[in-house]
């Protein structure tokens, strides 16, 4: 027999939910939109388009909520942000026009398959000690973070091949409704010799420009349903801003391996219910 839920009941399980999300998301730069998405289709029965519209709004509420916080502690790389943003957004709105003519199977299949490519554990071409890219000191990207230590320097490199890499994490964002925060974070951190923290940080602070110029599409198909975008996007925001308390503190090594469990899980989750027909 099976267990009924009302409108109220199912408006508190989608916040909780969403709130875990936001927590998630703000620790490892994935903007929560990585987990709403496989939340709302698999755990709520959403249709995928109706969950990749609710996960855009949570998505820009995120960027708000810890964005904010990281910039003020001096993690981000605003710079570097904002000249990343202009490939992102271009992409992100190639991408939602993408998503009105792929079958959401597919996109499921999609999905997993860009979760698991950020979990991988390589460097791309990775330089040599004492490296300096001159595009990245031209542009004034390198830069230092807080650490228990006193602040540390690091220095940018690869700039074109992480601007292209973003155009691409554009796409995946329009496309899939995650805010491309896995993609930003493997551009920057394995591409672009970001340290980890400043990859998370910089990824919240560009996710909500990025996700804004998707969601606008989404609205005017039809796509976001305010009963399912707003208990999502108010428990995105609070996790969001509680792991922004959390990451201060937190080791390098516990947030590689949170980002990458909740990952791999998500992914076969995902490829499995897409290859079924599940979506």
């Amino acid at each position: 027999m099976g267990v009924t839920v009302n409108i109220a009941e199912m408006t508190g399980l989608i916040f909780g939910g969403a709130m875990i999300a936001g927590l998630i998301g703000s620790l490892t730069g994935l903007g929560g939109g990585v987990v709403i998405v496989p939340l709302l289709t698999l755990g709520f029965g959403a249709d995928i388009r109706y969950a990749i519209g609710a996960s855009l709004i949570s998505v820009i509420a995120t960027s708000s909520g810890a964005a904010s916080a990281y910039v003020k502690e001096g993690y981000s790389n605003i710079r570097a942000g904002m000249f990343l943003e202009v490939a992102t957004t271009l992409g992100a709105t190639f991408g939602a026009f993408l998503t009105i003519l792929v079958r959401p199977d597919i996109i499921a299949i999609i999905f997993g398959g860009v979760l698991l490519l950020s979990i991988i554990p390589i460097k791309v071409l990775q330089p040599a000690p004492g490296y300096i890219d001159p595009l990245a000191q031209k542009l004034k990207f390198d830069s230092s973070y807080p650490t228990p230590e006193g602040p540390r320097e690091y220095h940018v490199r690869h700039v074109p091949l992480g601007a292209a890499l973003m155009a691409l994490a554009g796409v995946l964002s329009g496309l899939l409704g995650i805010g491309s925060g896995a993609a930003k974070v493997l551009a920057m951190d394995r591409a672009m010799a970001f340290p980890f923290k400043v990859s998370t940080t910089t990824s919240n602070f560009m996710i909500g420009v990025t996700a804004a110029a998707s969601a606008g599409i989404y609205l005017r198909h039809g796509f976001i349903d305010p009963g399912l975008a707003m208990p999502t996007m108010l428990g995105v925001l609070i996790g969001s801003m509680l792991g922004t308390r959390v990451l201060v503190h937190a080791p390098t090594r516990l947030l590689r391996w949170i980002f990458g469990v909740v990952i791999f899980f998500l992914a076969i989750e995902m490829m499995y219910n897409g290859f079924t027909g599940r979506l």
